[in-house]
Formats: C-alpha cells, sequence, structure tokens
C-alpha cells in the first residue's frame, strides 16, 4: 500500500518545474559521462581501460604487448592472460611436444611415448602421463602485493613462453609503477631435432631496491636416495665439473603384465633463488629423457640401468653445447615445418574455423607427431623414402576437402587427452584417404596431408587438382607450400571487388628449374606455365563444368594437360556466378504465381469497394446541389 500510495504521487511530483530540471540534469550527466569516459578517460577521476592489479598490470600490459602483435599475425596465441592461475577452464593447453615427449607446462605433467614408437603416427600406441615434476617452479615471495601472469604458443617457434609479474613495493612506498614491479619470465621447449631433450629457460628481473626470494620445489629436487613422488626415485650424479639429477620411475597405466619405464637428466638448480636489487638472474635448464619399450618384470634392473647409461651419455653432451645453438637448432627444425600452412583471410560463414583454430590445431597435432626425417638413426634409404613421398603424394588426398569438419578443426580444447584424441584422428583420416606415405614421414609428412585436405588437392599419377567443392568457395583462404617435386606451390582462393571467387597460384623454385603448367576446370584454354617469370603469380577464373571435375589441374607434363580437355567428356563449362545462379534460381514459379494473385484479387476487391460505393445501388451522390 505505501509503495502504490507513491507511485500515484509521481506524477505530482514531476509536475514541479524544479524536478523536471533535475531530471534533465542527471540525464545530461549521465549521457556527458558515456561520451567523455570513452573518448578522454583522462577526464575521469578514476581509471578507465587499464588491466587489474595496479602496477602490476601495467607490468604485464607491457610484457604482453608484442604478443598481441604476434597472435594477430597468426604467429602466436595467448592461452592465458591476467589474473588466476594457469588452469583455469576452458582455456587451450599449454603444452609443447615433439611427438616423443609432451610437456603440460599448466599442469607441470610429462608425457612420454614408448621408446621407438613415437605419439601415433599409426596412432596405435598411446602416450602415458607420468608423475614426474618435469619444470622448476619459482614460488614467492611472500611479501608480494600482486601477481600476475599471462601465457602464449610461438606457433612457428614450438615454444611456450609464460611472464608473471610480481608487485613487491606496496603502492606509495615511493617507487615508480613499474619499477615495483619483479619479472619472472620463462620459456620452455621441447627440442624438434632431439626427440629427447626439452629446455626450460627462467630469467628474473629485479629493479626495485629490495632483496628478491623464490623457493624452487622442483624438477627432481628430493632428497638423496628419496623420491619426487611414489613412482620417482632421484640421485644426484657427478661427471668432472658437472653434476645433475637422475630420475627413475614408470609411467601411468593400468596394471598388466608389461611396464614403460622412464628415466629422466635433469640439470640441477639450487633450491632457494635470491635475485639482488637492481640486477637479474637467468638460469636455462637441460632435461633429457629415455623411455623403454614394453617390457616384463623379469627386464626391469636390466632396461633401468640402459636407459640410466643412455641419460648419462646424452646429457653430458647437451650439457657441452652452448644453449643458443640448441636453440637455434630447434627453431630451425621447427620453420622448416612451417614452411606450409594454412592462412584464412575472409570467412563469411560460421562453419569454417577461424585462423586462430586452424593455427592451433597445426601446432597440437605437430607437437603430438615425431619427426623421423629429423632422426640421426633413420637410415639413407629410408630418409630418401620418406623425402620422394613428400615431395610426390601420390593419391593424397582423396576424398572431400576438410575445411568444413568440426572435429578435425575444433574450437575449444582443454586437456592434452583431448589433443593426443585430435592427433590420432588426424593419423586416422589421413591413413584412410592414401596418405600413409606421408604419415610414415611423420611431422613434415603431416603437415603435408592436412594442408592437402583443407582445400580438398589431390595427387594423382600425373597432376595435382583442386576438386574444391564450388559451392563453398565464399571464403577466401591460402594454401602455402605444397610440395611437389623439388618446388613449393602456393594456391589462394580469393575474391574480386564483386564477390566472386578466382585461383591464384604461384611457385617457389627450390632448386633446378622444372617447367609446371597450370589448366582451369575443364582445362578448355592452353594450359599456362606457371614457373614463367611472372613475379605476381597467376590467376584463374573458377570455371564448373557439368559433370563437377577439378577446379585447378596442375603437372610437368604440358602434353597430359593438353589431352586432359579430351578425355573429360564434358556437357558444358559455366563460369562460378553462371553456375551458382543455376543451382539457386530464386523462390518457385508457384510462390511468384501466389504473390500476383494475391494481389490481383486484393485491387479487384477493392475496386468493387470502391464501384459500390459510388456508382452501386444506393450510392451517395459525388456532389451535393445547393438548395
Amino acid at each position: 500500500m505505501w509503495m502504490q500510495q507513491r507511485l500515484k504521487g509521481l506524477p505530482g511530483l514531476l509536475s514541479s518545474s524544479w524536478a523536471r530540471r533535475l531530471v534533465a540534469l542527471l540525464g545530461f550527466l549521465l549521457v556527458a559521462y558515456w561520451y567523455l569516459g570513452g573518448a578522454w578517460p583522462g577526464l575521469l577521476p578514476w581509471p578507465r581501460g587499464h588491466p587489474s592489479g595496479g602496477p602490476a598490470g601495467l607490468c604485464l600490459q607491457a610484457e604482453t604487448r608484442a604478443w598481441q602483435a604476434l597472435a594477430q599475425q597468426g604467429e602466436a596465441r595467448i592461452l592465458q592472460g591476467g589474473s588466476g592461475g594457469m588452469t583455469q577452464a576452458k582455456l587451450p593447453p599449454a603444452l609443447v611436444g615433439n611427438g616423443y615427449l609432451v610437456l603440460d607446462v599448466a599442469a607441470n605433467r610429462l608425457w612420454v611415448a614408448p621408446a621407438g614408437k613415437g605419439m601415433p603416427p599409426g596412432g596405435a600406441t598411446p602416450a602415458h602421463a607420468t608423475e614426474y615434476v618435469a619444470l622448476a617452479r619459482l614460488r614467492g615471495p611472500d611479501h608480494a602485493v600482486a601477481d600476475l601472469g599471462a601465457a602464449v604458443a610461438l606457433l612457428k617457434e614450438g615454444a611456450l613462453r609464460t611472464v608473471r609479474c610480481l608487485q613487491v613495493s606496496p603502492p606509495g612506498s615511493g617507487e615508480g609503477p613499474s619499477v615495483g614491479c619483479v619479472t619472472v619470465r620463462e620459456e620452455v621447449l621441447a627440442h624438434r631435432a632431439r626427440p629427447h631433450l626439452y629446455l626450460q629457460r627462467l630469467s628474473v628481473a629485479n629493479p626495485t631496491g629490495r632483496l628478491v626470494a623464490f623457493e624452487v620445489p622442483g624438477p627432481a629436487l628430493s632428497p638423496a636416495g628419496g623420491s619426487g613422488s611414489d613412482k620417482f626415485i632421484t640421485s644426484l650424479e657427478k661427471a668432472g665439473d658437472r653434476q645433475f639429477y637422475l630420475s627413475s620411475g614408470r609411467v601411468l597405466q593400468p596394471p598388466g603384465d608389461k611396464v614403460v619405464l622412464v628415466v629422466v637428466a635433469t640439470k640441477t638448480l639450487v633450491s632457494r633463488v635470491q635475485v639482488a636489487p637492481k640486477s637479474q638472474f637467468e638460469e636455462t635448464l637441460l632435461s633429457v629423457v629415455h623411455t623403454s619399450e614394453p617390457i616384463g618384470a623379469s627386464r626391469l634392473d636390466e632396461t633401468f640401468s640402459r636407459l640410466r647409461e643412455a641419460a648419462k651419455k646424452e646429457m653430458m653432451e647437451v650439457m657441452r653445447m652452448r644453449t643458443e645453438d640448441l636453440i637455434q637448432e630447434h627453431r630451425q627444425a621447427w620453420a622448416d615445418l612451417f614452411i606450409s600452412g594454412v592462412e584464412m583471410r575472409k570467412i563469411t560463414d560460421a562453419h569454417t574455423p577461424s585462423s586462430d583454430t586452424v593455427n592451433l590445431t597445426l601446432y597440437y597435432v605437430l607437437s603430438t607427431t615425431p619427426s623421423p626425417l629429423l632422426d640421426p638413426l633413420v637410415g639413407s634409404e629410408d630418409r630418401e623414402r620418406m623425402e620422394a613421398t613428400l615431395n610426390y603424394a601420390d593419391h593424397c588426398f582423396s576424398g572431400h576437402a576438410t575445411m568444413h569438419a568440426e572435429n578435425l578443426w575444433p574450437s575449444q580444447l582443454s586437456t592434452v587427452p583431448q589433443v593426443l584424441q585430435l592427433s590420432h584422428l588426424w593419423m586416422l583420416t589421413l591413413q584412410k584417404r592414401g596418405c600413409k606415405g606421408l604419415v610414415a614421414a611423420g611431422a613434415h609428412g603431416v603437415m603435408q596431408g592436412m594442408v592437402l585436405s583443407f582445400g580438398g588437392l589431390q595427387f594423382t599419377e600425373n597432376h595435382l587438382q583442386f576438386q574444391s567443392d564450388p559451392d563453398v568457395l565464399q571464403n577466401s583462404y591460402s594454401l602455402r607450400g605444397i610440395h611437389y617435386n623439388k618446388d613449393l606451390i602456393n594456391l589462394a582462393v580469393l575474391l574480386d571487388a564483386d564477390g566472386k571467387p578466382f585461383l591464384h597460384v604461384s611457385v617457389k623454385l627450390q632448386e633446378k628449374a622444372v617447367k609446371l603448367y597450370a589448366c582451369e576446370g575443364g582445362c578448355a584454354n592452353d594450359p599456362v606455365e606457371l614457373t614463367s617469370e611472372e613475379p605476381h603469380g597467376h590467376t584463374f577464373p573458377v570455371m564448373v563444368t557439368q559433370p563437377i571435375t577439378p577446379l585447378l589441374y596442375i603437372s610437368a607434363d604440358l602434353v597430359h594437360l593438353q589431352d586432359l580437355r579430351h578425355t573429360l567428356h564434358l556437357k558444358a563449362i559455366l563460369a562460378h556466378e553462371e553456375h551458382m545462379a543455376k543451382r539457386d534460381p530464386g523462390l518457385p514459379f508457384l510462390f511468384w504465381f501466389s504473390v500476383a494473385s494475391l494481389i490481383t484479387l486484393f485491387h479487384l476487391f477493392l475496386f468493387k469497394l470502391i464501384y459500390n460505393e459510388y456508382c452501386g445501388p444506393g450510392a451517395k451522390p459525388l456532389f451535393r446541389s445547393k438548395v
């Protein structure tokens, strides 16, 4: 009752002039705040658009600014940013790998494959998790006022970087907003060319005027003779002036007759890191992982001894090398993989994967696929066979394009098992679609197969054909680094100013020049030499045949393409816009006939009403006579 009485009195309250002026003033101030807050944040008494966390947030923003630029170029994917731990839900897994081992950086867990198997390529051998503490974690300092972090996957470097900004000086202490923040940077990578090696680089910058100390509980820093977990036993090994930890254990797997053993050699790190004022701390931790094939209980001691000796030998070898040389070796091997790839330029529907989704999927699959071409133990005959398959993958990829296969290009992944399952699905798909040779070639072949499958490219005995569905060419994308003999082909589907698709092809010559030719769908026109001196490549119209045949043919045999036109046996060759007009001629004739009939009937009914009103029986005269 009280509320009803107040609401009834509201119109009377607003009837006064001062009340209306007050409401108008409040409305004006609200609009002014809305516009001024967005255009000139400095006019407001509080910050707007700044990251949360005060000085630590400003520090994190400065540290990740370069990551944003790389992400826009498709070379990085920011996995976590702002406050909170790296285990936030629904975030992509923060992992690095080389097909033999995978590091889940967020969970600090090591995944390995049995010796000699790798992760797939056949997909029959699963990867196993371990309880080994793989990475060193800097904990503290206790007097930190704020702690913010972010992580990014560098897709074309095969590395994962994290940064933490810790505010150790309370506000009002007299130090600047960024001077009072300690920055902890970390880079983790699984070496691409050395399958048993992974590295962790740590860097701490302390620009403050006070000592900063961190506790380091791992990796493998357990008491002598003890264990870092229930399944790993750690000992300290010394060789001359060098020393490292040697941890022995087994993978996590259901009880059975056979087990997989793991031995990890890790460079030692002090249990407490102290960084003096106005100074920096840098350290690189090297770890070597050796695993066994599944073995029975009778061979445990013998296998452990063999794995320890192998881990010691390789650890001594990499410790004698410069860290920068190891990292450069890894980056070069990873960059060679990304010579090929997919670039999304314009997406016009909801079913096509975004550029981020495509790049992250490629990164995850390559991180869980071994590279036998980089393995020094692979014989020369096997290497030559894999390289020959890579240069001309006969009958790969057969079937429709995978561009719109959402299970192969998922937009959301949150765990390492999901990544391993995705990698297994890709290997199975490629093997069943004529790409067994590429899968056997490891990561280099898998990358080639994924690029071919995305656009529906297929190698035949004499040519490479682009057999994408002409009805789904409304998106613009490019496929780069397609191996054809010793050359690399770049193929792009582009749209002109009117939205009509066309094809652009360019060739990057690698060794001696071998002429390549191409013709559009139907090969009605003479083939064009792709390797001619044309700096901007060649363009081809999208011609659709009846029945449907590939949209483009590429071959090193000119006579083959000239003869091909006589073997297609086509009913018609249409431009893409003509084909789409026939596919979608608009609404059926019956619809338009019904609309026209309704309009006609309505006007006839209206005419009848007007006629009855003025001309029918009892109609009123149009003009009244004057009396």
